[in-house]
C-alpha cells in the first residue's frame, strides 16, 4: 500500500518568525501561516471567508537562514513540507496536549503584484462551502 504525507500551503505569515539557537550551533525557526478561503454564499449572496492557522517548523541551516534574512510578518509565501503531530504536557496541569505542525522542506516568497480582483489563491467563487 502507498501513502504520502505532503502538504503545500500558500498564505500570509501572522507574525515574525521565532528563531531559536542551540548550544551545538543548530537553529530552528517557527512561524504561523494563515490561509483564507473566500466564497459567495449562494443563498444570501453574501461574501464569506474562513481562515485556518498553521504552525510551521523550519529546520536546517539553509531554510533557517532564508527565514531569518527574508521572511517577516505579512509575507506572502508558499511552503511545501509534511505534517507531524507531537505530544507535550501543558504548563498548568501537566495534561497531555497535541499539536500538528508543518515541517517545511521548501519555501518560496510570492509577490501579490498583479492581483487586481482583491482575491487570493484558493478562493471559491461560487461554492456554498469553502472546503
Amino acid at each position: 500500500m502507498f501513502s504520502k504525507n505532503y502538504v503545500e500551503l500558500i498564505g500570509n505569515l501572522g507574525r515574525d518568525p521565532e528563531i531559536k539557537s542551540f548550544p551545538d550551533g543548530g537553529r530552528v525557526a517557527n512561524a504561523r501561516l494563515a490561509t483564507t478561503a473566500r466564497w459567495k454564499d449562494k443563498q444570501t449572496g453574501e461574501r464569506r471567508e474562513h481562515t485556518e492557522w498553521h504552525n510551521l517548523v523550519f529546520r536546517g541551516d539553509g531554510l533557517v537562514r532564508i527565514v531569518d534574512d527574508y521572511v517577516r510578518k505579512g509575507a506572502f509565501v508558499l511552503v511545501e513540507g509534511h505534517l507531524r503531530t507531537r505530544k507535550y504536557e501543558d504548563k498548568d496541569g501537566g495534561k497531555d496536549r497535541y499539536v500538528t505542525e508543518v515541517y517545511v522542506d521548501k519555501i518560496g516568497l510570492l509577490d501579490k503584484a498583479g492581483e487586481d480582483d482583491g482575491q487570493e489563491g484558493g478562493d471559491h467563487k461560487d461554492d456554498d462551502m469553502p472546503f
